[in-house]
C-alpha cells in the first residue's frame, strides 16, 4: 500500500480541452489523495465524462498536465500507457458488457487478457468478484441481456475491480437506475472503496448518490470548477449555479 507521503495518484493541472469551437474544460486543476473518493458533479454536457477519458488517455488534452501514479500521461508511449491503465478500473456509464459473453465471462475477460492465471483460477476469481458485488451463482451464466440495468452495473463494477486497481474511475454509475437501485449501487461503491482503499473519481449528476460515497465533491460547470468540498461546504456556497444545482437535485 502507498504511504500518504507518496505523490498523489491523480494530479491535474490547468487542463484544457475543446472540440472545435466548444471549450469543454477551461484550465481546471484537481488533486485526488490516496484512498480519497471525489465526486465530480454537474449537468450533462459539462465535461465530466471528457475528464475521465483524458485521465486514461482515450482523448488527448489540448494543454495542461495529467499525472497518474506519478507519471505524466501526455506523450507517453503505448506500452507505458497500457501498464498504467492496468492499474485503473473503469466503470462505464452503460456497463459496456460484451453481449456475446456470459456475466462470468465478462469478469474473466481482463484476467484472461492481462494475467497468466489458469482457467480454474480465473473462474474462481471472477465468481468471488461477482459475489462481492451482490450477485449469486444463479446469475453467473446469464447473458447481459437477461439481467437488469442495476445488475449490469454490478457486473461492470466487478470487471473493473478484476485486476485489483489502485484507481477506480466511474462514469455515471447510477444513471438510468430507479432511486432504490441507484442507492444500492452507491452504497456498494462506498463499501468496496472502504475495503480496497482505492483512489476514486466518480462522475455523476446524482448528488444524493454522491453523498453516500464521496469524501469530497467538485462542481463542474461550463468547463470550470466552481467550488469543491463536502456537501455542507457546497451548501454554504454563494455561487448562484451551485445553489440552483443543489436545489434542483434535491
Amino acid at each position: 500500500m502507498p504511504s500518504q507521503s507518496d505523490p498523489p495518484p491523480i494530479v491535474v493541472t490547468n487542463l484544457c480541452k475543446s472540440f472545435g469551437q466548444k471549450k469543454v474544460l477551461n484550465g481546471i486543476s484537481l488533486t485526488v489523495a490516496h484512498g480519497e473518493t471525489v465526486a465530480v458533479l454537474g449537468r450533462s454536457g459539462t465535461g465530466k465524462s471528457v475528464l475521465l477519458k483524458l485521465l486514461i488517455g482515450l482523448e488527448p488534452a489540448d494543454s495542461g498536465v495529467i499525472r497518474i501514479l506519478d507519471q505524466e500521461i501526455a506523450g507517453i508511449d503505448t506500452q507505458r500507457l497500457d501498464e498504467i491503465r492496468k492499474k485503473i478500473g473503469f466503470l462505464f456509464q452503460q456497463g459496456a458488457l460484451y453481449d456475446s459473453l456470459t456475466v462470468e465471462e465478462n469478469v474473466e475477460f481482463p484476467l484472461a487478457r492481462h494475467t497468466e492465471l489458469s482457467d480454474s483460477d480465473r473462474k474462481e476469481q471472477a465468481r468471488a468478484l461477482l459475489e462481492s458485488v451482490g450477485l449469486g451463482q444463479d446469475d453467473f451464466r446469464k447473458m447481459p441481456s437477461e439481467i437488469s440495468g442495476g445488475m449490469q452495473k454490478r457486473v461492470g463494477l466487478a470487471r473493473a475491480l478484476a485486476l485489483k486497481p489502485e484507481i477506480l474511475l466511474c462514469d455515471e454509475p447510477t444513471s438510468g437506475l430507479d432511486p432504490i437501485t441507484a442507492g444500492e449501487v452507491g452504497k456498494l461503491i462506498s463499501k468496496l472503496q472502504r475495503e480496497r482503499k482505492m483512489t476514486s473519481i466518480v462522475v455523476t449528476h446524482d448528488i444524493r448518490g454522491a453523498r453516500a460515497f464521496a469524501d469530497r465533491m467538485v462542481v463542474l460547470h461550463e468547463g470550470n470548477i466552481l467550488t469543491e468540498g463536502t456537501f455542507e461546504d457546497l451548501q454554504r456556497s454563494d455561487n448562484q449555479f451551485v445553489t440552483r444545482f443543489l436545489r434542483d437535485a434535491a
